[in-house]
Formats: structure tokens, C-alpha cells, sequence
């Protein structure tokens, strides 16, 4: 069985950090530290680097159908750029389509994956149309290894859940051992600011942003939390932009609420500003829950840094300048979503550890070892014996340009273009092999599997 071992390395944990090096035998790490090395093992020279984890991004969107297209990343682009990035899982969301069933949603979605993926995959279940024969079929799909089901409170007409539908689909969810999430934005309220906009010809893309204001995203997120405290149902919240909505979370959690949350690495590193852009420069940064202003920066890191906001993910959802120019004239036709898979770990040591507001180790704890427990991906989220191979080497010390020139989403622009991170990724191991090397792709697609995931975990 083949052996590769990462010499010379500071292997970081969600625990600590110390130097060490990591054997690899087959798809499983056999040993850490000293380990004895098997002749004719392949040696990665990982001085001067950091050995990470792979990254886990529990929130993306390929090949989504959305607002009558589809976003331009794929299986195999999305998972190539994942790569590049440093990322060795996603958990990806199948969305129904069917009125009454889900099954066939989650054999959609496995063909698009199969034979495409360069990373492994799992999948959440957005449930659209919760009816009786809906809610049934969520135990076939936790049967399936697809154990959360995310609900939307915004996009009314489109994806949106009332709320009678919402508590019948956590009750379901919490007797099956299966996790809730919710798209927090008050559906309703929106869709009123979105139409009076329009009526007072407010069509730019900034009014995306100012008719979803940020206690839309409050009272949401406490309305689910309340919820989920009268039906005993785990709850996650997708995507938290701002500080009014994360002291919601801290407020239920402090009340014994087992209420979860993350944030996108957007929200962190980017402002509303952006929206102000001309043309289709503005539309580019359109997103839901929208980019917040700048004074949720601090506030933000502070609740990544205690834990109330215990993840960050990308909600990873591209569009190309074609697509999102629809809504030249109208921001209501811009298809949401930002290209952001590649360049999460890039953009959190800079402004994260770098920056001084969390430590390597947390960042390994919020983009890896937490959202590994959290949504039951039990062989991954970790450098340590038994746990699959999925081994990043980051150098803190080789910058990379932002841009197109060094991106591998498939999307004619980059949000970053002209900034360079202060460190990159070096190379990124799936299960033991090989899949970016110093810029480049070297897997081919289909090595990246479906993964089953286990039910809800603290």
C-alpha cells in the first residue's frame, strides 16, 4: 500500500499546534510526530509550513438551478477550485424540486457529483414544498446519509417555508436525529421592501442590500431559535452577516437552545460598499443576506472568535457577468451569489490570524474539526490516526495574486482582483492523494465520493 509521509511541517489542530510529521498509508493517516517511515514512502517537504486538515466548506451551491439558471461552477470546476483552496470536503445542498418527495432531488444531485468531484461530498436537503408526503420522505433521505434539511424564510413564492410548515418539518427532523437549518430573512418583509423599491424606481444594485436591512435577518434568526426552543429541534443558521443577528443566537443559546450558526467568509472581509459599484461591478457582490456595513466587521470576528458563530463557510454560488447583468435594470433579477470557494483559507489568515483576531488553531476549529462534529462527517476534520487523509501544507510565507490568472472557479471575474494574500496553499491531499500541487490540478475528476453523514452532533 502506497505511503507518502509530510516532513518538517508545524502541524495545527483545533487544539494547539506543535512540529511533527504525518504518515500516510493508503487513504488514512497511520501516524503523527515521530513516525517511522516505510521504505519507499513518498516524502512531501513541508518546511516552513503549516499542516492543516482539510478544510470542510458545509455550505456551497454547484450547478444550482436558481432564478431561472444555473451557477456557472460545477462538480468539477467547483471542486477543483476547492482544492486550490485548500478544501478537501463540501457539503453541498440538494434543493427539491419534486412537490411531494425529495428522493429524487438527492439522485439528481448525485448525478451531477459522481465521476465530476476532485474532493469528497455530502449532501443537505433544502426542503421547498413542506407538505405531508414531503415530511414523510425525510426519513428515506436520512437513510440516504443525508442527515440536515435547511428551510428557507426568504424568497417568498420561490423557496420560501411559512412558519406551520417550518415547526412540522423540525418536528420530523428532531425525531430522526437530523439537523434543521434555516435561511434566516423575513420573507415577507422583504418581498414589500423589494416592490416598493422598484415602484419608486430604486432598481441599482445597492437597493438589493437596502431592502434587506439587518433586522429582517434578527427577527428571523430569533423567530427559528424560538422555534426550534418549542419544538426541541437542533437548529443551524446559514450565512449570520451581522451583529443583531449573532446576539440572537448567543440570547438562545444562553438559554439552553441547542442553536448553532455560522458565518461566510464575505461577511467578514467585505461591506455594502461593493454593492455601490457601477454597472455590473455592483451586481457581482449581490448576495442573500446581503454584505452589511463595515462596523459588523469587529463584532462579527469577536462571535467567530468565542465560538457563538462556530464556523465560517463560503455559501459558495457563482455567476458569471452574463448572468448576473440580467439585472442591469433591476436588482431583483440578479441571481445571488458570490464566488468565494477558493479563497476562504487565504482571506482568514490574512484578516483573521494574521490580523490578530483568532489564532491558527481556531481557524482550523471553525473551518474544519467543529464543522466536521457538527454535521457528522466523523472521519474527517482532523490530523490524527484512523482519519482520512485529507492533509493541507500551507505556506505562510509564498503570496499569491488574486485574479482570474490564478483561480480555478469557473467565473470571468474574482472579487479580489489586485489584492495578494500574504500566504498560500502549497498542496492539498484528498484521502492520502495528491490533488493540487504548487498551482496546479494533478487529480483527475471522479476521485471525490459521496460521503453518508451521521446525525445531528454537538
Amino acid at each position: 500500500m502506497q505511503a507518502t509521509l509530510v516532513q518538517g511541517g508545524r502541524v495545527v489542530s483545533a487544539d494547539g499546534e506543535y512540529d511533527g510529521d504525518v504518515l500516510i498509508v493508503g487513504e488514512t493517516i497511520a501516524g503523527v510526530g515521530e513516525v517511522e517511515v516505510p521504505e519507499g514512502a513518498t516524502v512531501i517537504d513541508a518546511t516552513g509550513c503549516l499542516v492543516l486538515p482539510g478544510l470542510i466548506d458545509n455550505h456551497t451551491h454547484l450547478s444550482m438551478p436558481f432564478m431561472g439558471m444555473m451557477s456557472s461552477d460545477d462538480y468539477d470546476t467547483g471542486t477543483q477550485a476547492a482544492a486550490a483552496g485548500g478544501v478537501t470536503c463540501l457539503v453541498d445542498f440538494a434543493i427539491q424540486r419534486e412537490p411531494d418527495q425529495l428522493r429524487s432531488a438527492l439522485a439528481e444531485w448525485q448525478g451531477r457529483a459522481e465521476g465530476a468531484a476532485h474532493v469528497d461530498y455530502g449532501f443537505h436537503m433544502a426542503i421547498t414544498n413542506a407538505n405531508d408526503a414531503t415530511i414523510d420522505d425525510m426519513a428515506a433521505i436520512v437513510e440516504a446519509g443525508v442527515s440536515s434539511f435547511k428551510l428557507f424564510m426568504a424568497y417568498k413564492g420561490e423557496l420560501m417555508t411559512r412558519d406551520d410548515a417550518m415547526v412540522a418539518c423540525m418536528e420530523r427532523a428532531r425525531d430522526l436525529g437530523a439537523l434543521t437549518m434555516v435561511h434566516a430573512e423575513n420573507g415577507d418583509v422583504v418581498d414589500l421592501l423589494v416592490k416598493r423599491a422598484l415602484a419608486e424606481g430604486h432598481t441599482t444594485a445597492i437597493n438589493h442590500a437596502l431592502t434587506r436591512p439587518e433586522f429582517v435577518e434578527a427577527e428571523a434568526t430569533s423567530r427559528a431559535a424560538r422555534l426550534a426552543e418549542f419544538t426541541g429541534a437542533s437548529l443551524f443558521v446559514v450565512h449570520v452577516t451581522c451583529a443583531a443577528a449573532a446576539a440572537e443566537i448567543q440570547a438562545a443559546q444562553q438559554r439552553g437552545v441547542p442553536v448553532s450558526a455560522e458565518t461566510c467568509t464575505q461577511y467578514l472581509v467585505n461591506t455594502i460598499d461593493d454593492l455601490r459599484g457601477p454597472g455590473v461591478e455592483g451586481c457581482r457582490y449581490i448576495c442573500s443576506p446581503p454584505l452589511r456595513d463595515g462596523s459588523n466587521h469587529d463584532p462579527l470576528w469577536d462571535y467567530v472568535q468565542r465560538g457563538i458563530l462556530e464556523s465560517v463557510s463560503t455559501d459558495h454560488c457563482p455567476f458569471t457577468d452574463e448572468q448576473k447583468s440580467r439585472g442591469l435594470e433591476d436588482f431583483s433579477l440578479v441571481p445571488n451569489g458570490l464566488p468565494a470557494i477558493q479563497h476562504r483559507l487565504a482571506k482568514l489568515w490574512d484578516e483573521g490570524v494574521v490580523a490578530g483576531r483568532i489564532t491558527p488553531s481556531q481557524l482550523v476549529d471553525r473551518t474544519s474539526t467543529t464543522i466536521a462534529r457538527r454535521f457528522g462527517l466523523a472521519s474527517k476534520g482532523a490530523i490524527a490516526p484512523g482519519k482520512d487523509a485529507d492533509v493541507v501544507v500551507f505556506d505562510p510565507a509564498a503570496p499569491r495574486d488574486y485574479g482570474t490568472h490564478t483561480s480555478f472557479m469557473n467565473v470571468d471575474y474574482d472579487l479580489y482582483e489586485g489584492q495578494t494574500a500574504s500566504g498560500s496553499v502549497r498542496h492539498t491531499l484528498s484521502r492520502g492523494t495528491l490533488v493540487y500541487d504548487r498551482g496546479k490540478i494533478v487529480s483527475s475528476p471522479g476521485h471525490g465520493r459521496f460521503v453518508a453523514r451521521a446525525g445531528a452532533n454537538g
